[in-house]
């Protein structure tokens, strides 16, 4: 099980009630980030026993969508926890630490001039050469910046350089909306990428120049943390900058990374404003915060430049988890390179963040709580990776977006509206086709419609029909009261309002309960038919043998002539107008393989019950994207009809035979039509011209000595001439 560090679960605790946002995963890794870049100021450092001594510091990524409190959060733990760090490092310990470590540098220099024959001098006197010398440099490269937004490369070499001659401090990168801003800091985070490890980085060799000199490399080495937050959708635009920020990772910036990613908003429910204003400003939550402001003003007293133990027990555990890493990279694919960096590297970044666990807590030993802290964060960080990484292509991302338009969009819009949107007419049409095609897989209906040869696009994400809880509206008047249930009918329960007395029902809701067209609530989730006479109850049941249905007779029903409803629950609750709902019906009409009251393309249309018969069939729910009007997989299912070129039942049976239900199909269709009153041996006829028809049809004895056999028994049993 996971578990967390204490102090850092107590700064969660308060961004979560400040802020209104139960993200806890996005505070913690927030929290970490703050924790390190107070220990690498004060220069903490890891002894470890198999790779000498390595920096504490960490790299983030923290993408959560706007307005769920990124900002406010950050400005809690600047304004009101670090500040109080950074005040007592900016005056007091940074200046100290610059002055003697620049006298070390000087006395050192000056031995070394004197030692080599560089300088007679007495060593006293160019020793105050010296610090002349390094003082005005130090103070040449201006004020140390706590932490900077933007930056360039030789900016940042001055920055390590004044960090160099102080041998304290770090350079803290916080990258805020980094999709707007990473194209800008290539080169600084370029420079970053080497600083990671242990905070060195190759001097590049320039030429000396009026304008350029090259200078002295100084020893030692310089911290970096980096925070980069923002939006997940400006930084995965599908365009240049996520193409740019992909490279980033490949290029090493996958296994140095922590990772936050959610597109939830994670708001914390409230039951009143009141409550939610009594949490924010709780005695309590005050108190809470005090002593944390506490806790960051005591950092700065620590002692400066702190060594970080592990034992070699605590060494072997770490590797344990470095060798599950690495067997879990092993079992990924080839071409999961990036997924292999991140996963072979979380031992090392867990290692780090376990120090800054271990300097928050005053320790010099880190324990193996510290590690399972660690270790939490950085596998929960992993499953953040694995979500971000798995990569929408355009056409799946525009798919999303027409889904969440409200209203319809053009090509020109769309052009402006997503960067990916582009190329030839043809391109962005192929693309579009994609999206369709993903749509309806993925139950996103996309509409298209044409008006004066503009094209316009709309989408909606479906939502699956719930059985068990149904859309249907009750009145004992015809046109008004009409009401929903509280609590839904579920499908197997619908017989006990079909053949009740007295009772009228729709599959809409309505505004007010008038039932008409203009008060119609879109979307609904049944269909409901009537069959007047044309078929046979016998005949619907064996042609909608597979479907789930509800079959439940009228007061006009009789054994000669039958009368009665058939409801059918569809795939998804679809949402239509009233145009658009007629056409639907019409499309359904016409994939019937048997004739039905037409009247039903009414949206208001309302039926009554009737205390009579009723039936059920289970099987799967008729899929309704088949139907919906200006859409692609409405005008294949279209083309289908289109294309068999012969009568309804046989199309029906032809779409719905497959190799694994061959004779039971063929046996179906010759029971429809010795109900239609077919003569045998036009049965037979038919039957053997549609079994040749299939791609592989029955084997001659199988259909004469089974098929057609078993059809002459009910044929005689019925007594048909």
């Amino acid at each position: 099980m996971k578990k967390y560090h204490p102090f850092s679960e107590k700064i969660v605790d308060i961004l979560v009630r400040k802020v209104n946002n139960d993200n806890r995963h996005f505070f913690r890794i927030l929290t970490g980030y703050y924790l390190s870049k107070v220990a690498s100021m004060m220069r903490c450092n890891i002894q470890t026993n198999d790779r000498d001594v390595i920096p504490v510091n960490t790299y983030v990524l923290n993408l959560m969508v706007s307005g769920t409190g990124k900002g406010h959060s950050t400005n809690i733990l600047e304004r009101e926890f670090v500040a109080h760090f950074k005040k007592e490092f900016l005056n007091n310990i940074f200046p100290r630490k610059a002055e003697e470590n620049i006298q070390i540098l000087a006395q050192e220099r000056s031995q070394a001039r004197i030692n080599i024959g560089q300088s007679i001098l007495p060593l006293n006197e160019e020793y105050e050469i010296q610090l002349d010398k390094f003082q005005r440099h130090f103070d040449r490269l201006g004020e140390l910046a706590f932490s900077f937004d933007s930056g360039t490369a030789p900016a940042v070499k001055q920055m390590r350089e004044k960090l160099l001659l102080a041998s304290a401090g770090s350079m803290n990168l916080e990258l805020d909306e980094v999709g707007s801003h990473i194209s800008a800091n290539t080169d600084v985070l370029n420079v970053f990428l080497e600083l990671y490890d242990v905070g060195l980085v190759k001097q590049k060799l320039i030429k000396n120049t009026v304008e350029n000199i090259r200078s002295e490399e100084l020893p030692g080495n310089t911290p970096t943390n980096l925070m980069m937050f923002g939006t997940p959708t400006k930084l995965l635009d599908g365009g240049r900058v996520e193409e740019e920020f992909r490279q980033f990772l490949e290029t090493g910036y996958a296994r140095r990374l922590l990772f936050g990613y959610t597109v939830d908003s994670n708001r914390t429910k409230y039951a009143s404003a009141q409550e939610r204003y009594q949490q924010m400003v709780d005695a309590n939550l005050a108190k809470d915060m005090l002593a944390i402001q506490q806790t960051f003003t005591n950092f700065a007293k620590r002692p400066f430049n702190p060594v970080l133990q592990i034992s070699e027990a605590n060494s072997i555990y770490l590797i344990q988890y470095q060798m599950k890493c690495e067997a879990a990279a092993d079992d990924m694919k080839d071409h999961m390179s990036i997924h292999k960096a991140e996963m072979i590297h979380r031992y090392y970044k867990a290692i780090k963040l376990a120090g800054a666990y271990t300097f928050a807590d005053n320790s010099t030993e880190i324990t193996q709580d510290h590690l399972d802290y660690a270790i939490s964060i950085v596998e929960d960080s992993g499953e953040a990776f694995h979500t971000l990484m798995r990569k929408q292509g355009p056409y799946e991302r525009l798919a999303h977006y027409l889904a969440d338009c409200d209203n319809e969009v053009t090509h020109h819009e769309l052009m402006e509206e997503l960067p990916f949107y582009k190329g030839s007419e043809a391109q962005r049409k192929d693309l579009m086709t994609l999206a369709m095609s993903f749509g309806y897989r993925n139950n996103i209906i996309i509409k298209k419609r044409v008006l004066d040869d503009i094209e316009f696009f709309l989408g909606e994400t479906l939502l699956e029909t719930d059985l068990n809880s149904l859309t249907v509206s009750i009145s004992k008047d015809i046109a008004y009261n009409f009401a929903v249930p509280d609590i839904k009918p579920p499908f197997d329960q619908l017989h006990k309002l079909t053949t009740a007395d007295g009772y009228h029902y729709t599959a809409h809701a309505f505004v007010n309960g008038h039932r008409k067209s203009e008060n119609v609530i879109p979307g609904f989730d049944l269909l409901i038919l009537d069959c007047d006479g044309d078929v046979s109850i016998s005949i619907v049941k064996v042609l909608l043998e597979d479907y789930t249905f509800l079959i439940s007779t009228t007061k006009r029903h009789t054994e000669e002539l039958n009368r009665f409803r058939l409801i059918l629950p569809i795939s998804h609750r679809i949402k239509l107008t009233t145009r658009d709902y007629s056409r639907f019906m019409e499309n359904v009409f016409e994939w019937l393989p048997f004739p039905v009251d037409e009247a039903a393309k009414d949206i208001s249309r309302k039926w009554e019950s009737y205390p009579g018969h009723y039936e059920y069939n289970h099987g799967t729910t008729i899929d309704a994207t088949m139907f919906i009007p200006e859409t692609k997989r409405s005008d294949e299912t279209k083309a289908q009809i289109s294309a068999t070129g012969v009568d309804n039942i046989e199309r029906w049976f032809m779409a719905h035979t497959t190799k694994g239900n061959r004779a039971n199909h063929l046996y179906r269709y010759g029971m429809v039509m010795i109900d239609a009153n077919m003569a045998l041996g036009d049965i037979v006829e038919k039957l053997e011209t549609f079994n040749n028809s299939l791609e592989t049809p029955l084997l001659e004895d199988q259909f004469r000595n089974s098929t057609i056999k078993s059809i002459s028994k009910e044929f005689q049993k019925r007594g048909v001439k």
